[in-house]
């Protein structure tokens, strides 16, 4: 029997929010459903806490270090080549609905039609955010989670209702065929603007969202890193009262109620059709949302609220299970030509999600991500390695935390003499995957060609989006 495989992927879902990784009031019925018959990943991560970066990535299968899509100003173009190509290479058609983010949808990218497509505004991108040099950084001129929050209907609502609509439709005439075939479906929620639909901002709107963790106003510093990268666009600062501040969680946890209302849909017309005999489907996002923790919003440092991203992968060869082995989009990249036969590249990093999720779990495989982007005025890398995760800075401290005895992160075992040793091993294997400082020097040095190619400060000032990126026309 053919086998067909549909890959998912929302923008900016933490990983914690949904009902069945045990968040406490989250309505993602769909999503559990699917995880009640799936695999369900514990410990999932991006490549890079940042749409375009973390996309290349996962197009390609390799680390942002060696594709050089280093920011939201260097999308994809085709290069390197990744699982796309090789489906289409074997004749396995595949193709794209939804939200790319790659340069144009005329670029050799893998798919055999993109199917309204979502890419970087005017194939450049976020340019003024790719300097950052520190007395030289521009911020944007308007508020980055948009000027209005609150219910209501956004592009990116309307935009994620005909994504859905033309999967459905798609979908529907794929019922007949005989070849097997590959669906990749890019959905923009929870991602702001936060504006949500009214019945799905009512779900949340009495809840209390008051205590939110490591806030500065409570007297906890963050680490100098941190603090630097979020004063290029201090969100929360800009909230204009309390009641915006409330609004913004609120439209959030819609956004991903809203987001599984879509999913449902999807998942339902597989049922209806008779796909889902021989469909797998497998969900994530491109990377995590701070939603508040620590003063931040967006994404954009290596915490887990960030860099952490949900996975879950169910179809008809899948047993229910969790899977507590640490993995990361790379993974889903080596799984796409893998599920049809086909060897991964040489150059892809990642491993089948299937094998993994059959065998017993490897906690102590090692997980990387980085960062070099919006705001960053050094690299910022996350490795994890069993219980422990290293942040590593650039010209700034380290941190180090025990996942186990400390998964919200409060708790910096950096300075402490008695995990030296751990401390040492973790950076040790940071740079077996590279060297953190020439990369940091490269990523400035291309940034700074590509900037004054364009034009120089003063030019590049004005070109791209100044805040979220405009969807296609779907009028």
């Amino acid at each position: 029997m053919k086998q067909n495989l549909i890959v998912i992927l929302s923008d900016e879902h933490r990983h914690d929010v949904m009902g069945c990784a045990g968040h406490d009031f989250i309505k993602t019925p769909n999503l559990d459903k699917l995880a009640s018959r799936g695999t369900r990943f514990t410990s999932a991560y991006t490549p890079s806490p940042i749409c375009v970066p973390a996309r290349a990535a996962f197009a390609s299968g390799q680390y942002v270090h060696k594709t050089s899509h280093w920011d939201n100003a260097t999308p994809y173009t085709g290069s390197p080549r990744g699982w796309g190509h090789q489906l289409q290479a074997a004749n396995i058609p595949v193709h794209s609905i939804g939200k790319l983010h790659y340069r144009d949808p005329n670029d050799d990218t893998g798919f055999d039609e993109c199917h309204l497509p979502m890419m970087v505004k005017d194939g450049v991108g976020m340019i003024w955010a790719s300097i950052r040099n520190e007395q030289e950084r521009l911020s944007p001129p308007s508020r980055m989670l948009g000027d209005y929050i609150g219910p209501g209907d956004s592009s990116y609502t309307k935009y994620d209702k005909t994504v859905t609509k033309r999967t459905i439709d798609w979908l529907a005439e794929q019922k007949d065929k005989e070849q097997g075939w590959c669906l990749y479906v890019g959905l923009v929620a929870p991602h702001f603007p936060l504006v949500v639909p009214q019945e799905f901002f009512d779900l949340y709107k009495d809840r209390d969202f008051k205590k939110i963790k490591s806030h500065p106003s409570d007297g906890i510093a963050r680490h100098p890193w941190v603090e630097l990268q979020n004063d290029l666009m201090n969100s929360d600062a800009a909230f204009k009262d309390d009641d915006e501040r409330h609004a913004a969680h609120v439209a959030y946890y819609g956004l991903i109620s809203w987001l599984d209302h879509n999913i449902g849909q999807i998942v339902d017309t597989l049922e209806e059709t008779g796909l889902s005999e021989n469909t797998t489907v497998i969900y994530s996002s491109d990377h995590g949302d701070n939603v508040g923790a620590r003063g931040l919003w967006g994404k954009s440092n290596c915490y887990q609220e960030s860099a952490a991203v949900p996975m879950i992968m169910a179809g008809p060869d899948i047993d229910p299970s969790v899977c507590e082995t640490p993995v990361s989009l790379l993974d889903i990249s080596a799984t796409i030509p893998s599920f049809f036969g086909i060897e991964p590249l040489n150059d892809m990093v990642g491993a089948d999600l299937r094998t993994m999720a059959n065998e017993p779990a490897k906690r102590e495989r090692v997980i990387f991500c980085e960062y070099h982007a919006a705001g960053a005025v050094t690299g910022a890398y996350m490795l994890r390695k069993g219980q422990y995760k290293l942040i590593y800075y650039v010209n700034f401290d380290p941190e180090l935390f025990d996942l186990r005895a400390d998964p919200e992160e409060v708790n910096n075992l950096a300075n402490d003499d008695s995990y030296a040793d751990i401390l040492a091993d973790l950076q040790n294997e940071l740079r077996k995957i590279c060297d953190p400082e020439a990369v940091d020097q490269q990523a400035h040095k291309e940034q700074r060609e590509m900037v004054n190619a364009l034009g120089g400060l003063e030019v590049v000032k004005n070109m791209g989006p100044k805040g979220a990126t405009p969807p296609p026309d779907v009028s």
